[in-house]
């Protein structure tokens, strides 16, 4: 595919006031990540990417077919099992974009699981817990091939998981906590259940604000915030995932 890359990021939530004050919502944040990966394969930033924004929580706006090349669907606080109107709406987008060839989908955590729903998986809160911070990811053949290496270490952030794997889809990895990390089908979709966009400071924030809400408690919060600071590979599978755009 020919550059620039006019990709299409649906925001599914707002991060919290003291992480969007300091970091951006979604929009910057990915943008931030995929610049950054684009210049490490010696794109022009600039040039070879076409980045735009759309709210598809409140205002419900989705791009235009012909004005884009890929979509990437973001996380979410929300589950991405509900039937909501505005994420039943975000579901039919998926299937309809799964109907044709040419936009390829990246599927990031709730949008992972939502590209899941769209073909056909159960999603569900996983009975093994919450998986949080740094964590490392064991690749399956085709995960090595297309992150060009065995092993992912990953910012986690989920309770929730796909079950299965789709019908004509490849597994990307597995940990123990969570069977299906990512989603593979060539020159259609690509996804990871991690977030390759989080960095220390975002998890550190959203651990510490989750800690004090009682979602996490006290032992499960100082575990995370001990891996915060570990190296993690958002670089490579952002990278992985604009090869993935331009691939013919």
């Amino acid at each position: 595919m020919k550059t620039p890359l006019r990709i299409a990021i649906l925001q599914c939530d707002t991060p919290p006031p003291h992480v969007v004050e300091l970091y951006g919502a979604y929009d910057r944040i990915f943008t931030t990540l995929l610049e950054t990966a684009a210049s490490g394969l010696g794109l022009n930033p600039e040039k070879d990417l076409e980045l735009s924004a759309f709210d598809v929580v409140t205002a419900q706006e989705y791009p235009k077919i012909e004005d884009i090349d890929a979509v990437l669907i973001s996380g979410s606080k929300h589950n991405s099992f509900d039937n909501t109107p505005w994420i039943l709406k975000l579901v039919s987008f998926t299937e309809t974009l799964l109907q044709q060839s040419r936009i390829r989908i990246l599927g990031v955590c709730f949008g992972h699981q939502i590209l899941g729903r769209a073909l056909g998986a159960r999603v569900g809160r996983s009975d093994a817990g919450w998986e949080i911070s740094v964590l490392p990811v064991q690749l399956s053949a085709r995960g090595k091939q297309v992150f060009g290496q065995d092993t992912l270490a990953i910012h986690q952030m989920h309770k929730d998981i796909v079950f299965s794997t789709p019908a004509g889809v490849e597994s990307l990895g597995a940990s123990p906590v969570c069977a299906m990390q990512g989603m593979y089908a060539a020159r259609r979709l690509i996804s990871v259940q991690g977030h390759p966009e989080f960095t220390e400071g975002i998890v550190r924030r959203l651990v510490e604000m989750r800690h004090q809400q009682g979602i996490f408690d006290e032992e499960q919060a100082r575990d995370a915030l001990a891996r915060v600071g570990r190296e993690h590979d958002g670089v490579v599978i952002a990278q992985a995932f604009l090869r993935f755009v331009m691939e013919d």
